[in-house]
């Protein structure tokens, strides 16, 4: 039994993916993968819905949680109020509560100078990222206040040091991370915890980004001074599932920067 048995968390971005050597590779999947062998009840979303299938059978057969999957996309054109109302509705339907909510899901088209940046790429991650994450804070709000839960949102060091290639992608993290230190001030009377990881791991994404555009890659993309990337679940996750223990209130409103499982708050 993990602390969090008969808790409920609600992860962006949840599908299962996996690197070429087979291991965990996408940071979401990852998160769910801590949370479930912690005891909690899914949500998971995504775009891609034989993804969401294969980590609902995955999750549920390994670690006997219940798991919710919910196709969902935050986009240009779309009702996205709609969209997100949609997750938290079946949420509440089926959990009768919502204890913990991630917003990890982010699409964008690394590689591209901003002057050859297109409106619909931009778009892309803005409304991907930023707007996603605005919609999912907004509808959990009222159920996050009554178990005094947490939101834990993702930015990237794309946006904390300008890199190449990564304009809509970088606008749309610094976003989000405004977003958070504005929700940690006014959500802090309401005892919801906000906070914001800027993590470096290697995921399926990483590992095609450095195929597809290796210059981009090489400019942007650092070995950590641990000397490896991120676990996916073992580090990013693990901190994710810190980050929801009530010994964690004290850092409400922080941003925490993961390197190689090195941790630092700036």
């Amino acid at each position: 039994m993990g602390f969090l048995t008969g808790k409920t968390a609600i992860i962006t971005g949840g599908g299962r993916s996996v690197l070429s050597d087979g291991r965990c590779g996408s940071i979401g999947y990852g998160i769910a993968t801590a949370y479930a062998k912690e005891g909690a009840n899914l949500v998971i979303t995504g775009r891609n819905v034989k993804k969401l299938e294969d980590a609902k059978e995955e999750l549920e057969r390994l670690y006997g949680i219940q798991v919710l999957a919910v196709q969902a996309d935050v986009s240009a054109g779309a009702d996205n109020e709609a969209v997100v109302g949609n997750v938290v509705k079946q949420a509440m339907e089926k959990f009768g509560r919502i204890d913990v909510l991630i917003n990890n899901a982010q699409a964008s088209a690394s590689g591209v100078t901003l002057a050859d940046h297109t409106t619909d790429q931009f778009n892309l991650a803005v409304y991907s990222g930023l707007y996603a994450t605005f919609y999912y804070m907004k509808a959990c709000y009222p159920y996050l206040k009554e178990t005094q839960g947490s939101v834990i949102n993702f930015a990237s060091g794309a946006g904390l040091f300008g890199n190449f290639g990564q304009c809509a992608y970088a606008a749309a993290k610094e976003g989000v991370r405004g977003l958070t230190r504005v929700a940690a001030t006014e959500w802090g009377k309401d005892n919801i915890n906000v906070n914001i990881v800027c993590p470096l791991a290697w995921t399926a994404q990483l590992e095609n980004f450095e195929k597809a555009y290796p210059e981009a890659f090489k400019q942007n993309v650092k070995m950590p001074p641990a000397g490896h990337y991120g676990d996916a679940e073992k580090e990013i996750g693990r901190v994710c599932v810190q980050l929801a223990s009530p010994d964690f209130k004290y850092m409400n409103g922080e941003t925490l920067t993961l390197e190689g499982g090195m941790g630092q708050r700036p």
